[in-house]
C-alpha cells in the first residue's frame, strides 16, 4: 500500500512510536502518528545533521517543543544513525534508557534541548536563532561564511497556550530572527479533548501580528505541500517563520484518531492492530524498520555528513587567513574561558566607600566582558537597576547583531527560555537579570538549566527587605530558600563588593549547572581583602570564618588573630546581613560574649565540602544562630541552627525605607546579639 519512499518512511516512524508506547504501556502516541510528515519532511530535506559527528558547530537545530511526542524524536533519531540502538526504543521510558519520557539534552545524541514543559522548547528555539546570528556577526568574513544554519522546531497546541512562548514569539518578531523556522501542529486536540474548550483564537494571525511570516498547511500529510512551506519560510529571510499543519492526532487509528483519548495513552492491543491494517503495516515483527526507510534517511546523513565535511574544510581556509578570529571561535566552541580571563576583576577596599553588591556586579561584568567575548546577556527591562549593561557593546537588535547587551523587555519567563537556548546552541557564556522576587517568573526555565546542566547564570537584584519603599509585593522572602532547593544550581548570595567578585568568578566556571546572584539595592560596607584575607577562597568553599571570636585573653582577638579555644557562640549570615553580624560581635564583645562570625554566601558549595572543613567552621558542641532577611526554612540542614537560632523573616516585609524596613523586621545588630543571648541562656 507504500507507493513512495516517503509514506514507507512516515509509517515507520508511526509505527515505531506506537510500538514504543505499547511496549512501555506508557506514553503519547497520538502526535507522532499525527505530526510525522511534518517531522520527515523536515529531517528528509533540509536538516543538516551528521549522526556520527551531533555536534559539529554548524550544524542545524532541531527541537521538539512538544516533547510529549519524544517517541517521534527517537524514530527519527534511530532510523537516520545516530548512536541510538533499537534497544534503547525497545527500552522506552524505562530505568537506564536513553529515551526517557520527555527529551533530555546530553542523555540521548541529536537531543538539542530538554522539552516537556510546554513552550520551553519553542522559547529555547528563540535563543538558538539569537546565538547563530551573533555568531554570524562576529565571526563571518567576506568570502567566508562559517556560521549559517537554520533552527527548526516542531511546537503544539500546547506550546502555543503557555505565555512563556508568547513572550518569546514576541521578541524573536521583533528581532526578526529569519533563520528560525517553527512547524505548528496543528490537530486540534489537548488532554481535555478539543481545543475550542479554551483555544479559538486566530493562531496564525497572532503571529503575524509578532511580526512573523506565516503560512497554512491545509493537509498534514501532505509532504510536498510542506516541503513547498518550508523552502518558503527559508527564504523569508526577514522574519521568524510559522507553518501551521493541520494534522490529525492518532493518524490512521480508526477510533482513537482525533480524540484526546490518543494524546497521552497507549492504543491498546486491539486498536494497534486496526490500525497496522488500516495503514498497511505488518503487524509483525513489533518495530519494524524496512531496510529501505534506512537506507532513504541513510542518504539524507550523509549529505548531511558532506556538508560537514565541506564545512570543516571552509573553516580551515577561515583559520588560515583569520588565526585569532579562527582561535576564538575553536575556544568558545570547546567552552574553554581565554587565558587570564580574570585578570582584570576589580579588588574592592574601604577606601571604595561602602557599595550596593549590584553595583559591585555591574563592574566586575565589564571587567568580564573585556577579556571574556562570549559574556552575553540582558535585564528583563530592569538594566539600569541590575547594573548588566556592558558598556562598550551596543544592543543585539535587528538592525545589529554584534551587541551582547539583550533587551528582553518585561519577559522574565522568555528570558529564561532564551538564555537556555544561548547554552544549550554553545559558544557564549549567557547571563539574565532581574529582580529576586520575579525569579517566580522564572522558575521553570532555572529548573531546565539545573536538569540540563547548562551554563547560565542569573543575576536577581534587590535581593531583601533592604530594597525598600517598593514594599511586601517586590521584597523577596522565601526566594533565596525555593531556588536553593533546586537540585544542581547554586545560590550565591554575597556579602559585599569582594564577595560579588569571587561569586562571579564561580558563576564563569561552574560549567555545569546554573548559577544564580542574589545582590543587594542599598550600600554595604566593603570587606577590605587585607583585613579578611579567607574571603575569596572562602566564597569558593561556600562559607568560611569570616572573623574568630576574641577578647584577647582565652579566645582571638577582635582583630580575627586564631583563637586558642572555641567561641561562645557561631553567627551565620549571608548577604546584607553579614555587617549586621559583624557589628553584633562587637557589641557581644563588649559584654564578654565572643562569637565567631561566618559568611555563608552558597549553601550549597559549603554543602560539597569534606567533613573535617564544615567542622572547622562550625564548632562542634558551640550553639549556632543563622541570620538571613529571608525564610528560615531549610537552615537547619546546613548549620543546625533551630528556630530559635534563626533570625529570618517568615512573613511578608513592608514599604519603608529600606533601613528602616530592616531596622523595624529585627535585621540590626542589637537582633543578632539578642538571638545569640538567647541561644546561650538556653
Amino acid at each position: 500500500m507504500h507507493t513512495s519512499i516517503d509514506e514507507l518512511t512516515i509509517d515507520t516512524l508511526r509505527f515505531l512510536a506506537v510500538d514504543m508506547v505499547e511496549k512501555a504501556n506508557s506514553g503519547h502516541p497520538g502526535m507522532p502518528m499525527g505530526a510525522a510528515p511534518m517531522a520527515y519532511a523536515v529531517w528528509s530535506r533540509f536538516l543538516r545533521f551528521d549522526p556520527d559527528h551531533p555536534k559539529w558547530p554548524d550544524r542545524d537545530r532541531f527541537v521538539l517543543s512538544a516533547g510529549h511526542g519524544c517517541a517521534l524524536l527517537y524514530g527519527l533519531l534511530h532510523v537516520a544513525g545516530y548512536d541510538l540502538p533499537m534497544s534503547e526504543l525497545e527500552d522506552f521510558r524505562q530505568w537506564g534508557s536513553r529515551t526517557p519520557g520527555h527529551p533530555e539534552y546530553g542523555l540521548t545524541p541529536g537531543v538539542e534541548a530538554t522539552t516537556g514543559p510546554l513552550g520551553q522548547g519553542i522559547s529555547n528555539a528563540v535563543g538558538m536563532a539569537i546565538a547563530e546570528a551573533s555568531l554570524a556577526a562576529r565571526f563571518n568574513r567576506p568570502g567566508h561564511e562559517i556560521v549559517g544554519h537554520h533552527t527548526y522546531v516542531i511546537c503544539s497546541d500546547g506550546d502555543l497556550m503557555e505565555g512563556v512562548a508568547s513572550e518569546a514569539a514576541s521578541l524573536a518578531g521583533h528581532l526578526k530572527l529569519g533563520k528560525l523556522i517553527a512547524l505548528y501542529d496543528d490537530n486540534g486536540i489537548s488532554i481535555d479533548g478539543s481545543t475550542d474548550l479554551a483555544f479559538t483564537e486566530d493562531t496564525v494571525a497572532r503571529f503575524a501580528a509578532y511580526g512573523w511570516h506565516v503560512q497554512r498547511v491545509e493537509d498534514g500529510t501532505d509532504v510536498e505541500a510542506i516541503a513547498r512551506a518550508v523552502e518558503e519560510a527559508r527564504a523569508a529571510s526577514g522574519a521568524p517563520s510559522l507553518i501551521a499543519i493541520r494534522t490529525q492526532i492518532g493518524y490512521g487509528s480508526p477510533n482513537k484518531q482525533d480524540t484526546a483519548a490518543a494524546h497521552g495513552e497507549p492504543l491498546g492491543e486491539d486498536e494497534v492492530r486496526l490500525t497496522k491494517e488500516a495503514l498497511g503495516w505488518p503487524l509483525e515483527p513489533a518495530f519494524h524498520v524496512p531496510e529501505e526507510v534506512r537506507a532513504h534517511m541513510g542518504e539524507a546523513a550523509a549529505r548531511g555528513a558532506a556538508e560537514r565535511i565541506a564545512w570543516h574544510e571552509r573553516f580551515e581556509a577561515y583559520r588560515r587567513e583569520f588565526p585569532e578570529l579562527g582561535a576564538e571561535f575553536e575556544r568558545r566552541q570547546r567552552g574553554h574561558l581565554p587565558e587570564d580571563w580574570d585578570e582584570d576583576v576589580p579588588a574592592f577596599t574601604a577606601a571604595d566607600g561602602a557599595m550596593a553588591t549590584r553595583e559591585a556586579g555591574g563592574k566586575v561584568v565589564n571587567a568580564l566582558a573585556a577579556r571574556v567575548p562570549e559574556l552575553v546577556g540582558g535585564s528583563a527591562d530592569l538594566a539600569p537597576s541590575n547594573k548588566t549593561v556592558i558598556d562598550d557593546s551596543p544592543s543585539f537588535s535587528a538592525e545589529d547583531r554584534t551587541g551582547r547587551n539583550l533587551r528582553f523587555g518585561v519577559r522574565e519567563h522568555a528570558m529564561g527560555a532564551i538564555v537556555n537556548g544561548l547554552a544549550y546552541h554553545g559558544g557564549f557564556v549567557p547571563y539574565g537579570a532581574t529582580f529576586l522576587v520575579f525569579s517566580d517568573y522564572m522558575r521553570p526555565p532555572i529548573r531546565l538549566a539545573a536538569l540540563s546542566h547548562l551554563h547560565v547564570v542569573h543575576v536577581f537584584t534587590h535581593d531583601s527587605v533592604g530594597l525598600g519603599e517598593d514594599g511586601p509585593t517586590h521584597q523577596p522572602v522565601e526566594h533565596l530558600g525555593a531556588l536553593r532547593l533546586i537540585p544542581n544550581s547554586l545560590v550565591i548570595r554575597p556579602a559585599d563588593a569582594n564577595e560579588t567578585a569571587a561569586a562571579w568568578r564561580i558563576a564563569l566556571t561552574e560549567t555545569s549547572r546554573p548559577t544564580l546572584l542574589a545582590l543587594t539595592r542599598q550600600k554595604l560596607p566593603v570587606l577590605d581583602p587585607a583585613e579578611y584575607p579567607a574571603l575569596a577562597e572562602g566564597v569558593a568553599r561556600g562559607a568560611y570564618v569570616l572573623a574568630e571570636a576574641g577578647d584577647g585573653s582565652g579566645h582571638a582577638s577582635p582583630d580575627g588573630a586564631a583563637p586558642s579555644s572555641a567561641p561562645d557562640a557561631v553567627v551565620v549570615a549571608t548577604g546584607s546581613e553579614v555587617s549586621i553580624a559583624l557589628e553584633a560581635r562587637t557589641l557581644l564583645a563588649e559584654e564578654g560574649v565572643y562569637v565567631r562570625v561566618v559568611s555563608a554566601p552558597c549553601l550549597e558549595l559549603f554543602a560539597e565540602q569534606d567533613d573535617a572543613y564544615r567542622a572547622s567552621v562550625v564548632s562542634a558542641g558551640v550553639p549556632v544562630v543563622s541570620v538571613e532577611a529571608g525564610a528560615t526554612t531549610g537552615w537547619k540542614t546546613y548549620f543546625g541552627a533551630g528556630e530559635a537560632g534563626a533570625l529570618g523573616l517568615d512573613r511578608f516585609g513592608a514599604s519603608a525605607p529600606g533601613d528602616v524596613a530592616m531596622r523595624e523586621l529585627g535585621f540590626t545588630a542589637e537582633g543578632v546579639a539578642e538571638l545569640v543571648r538567647r541561644a546561650l541562656s538556653g
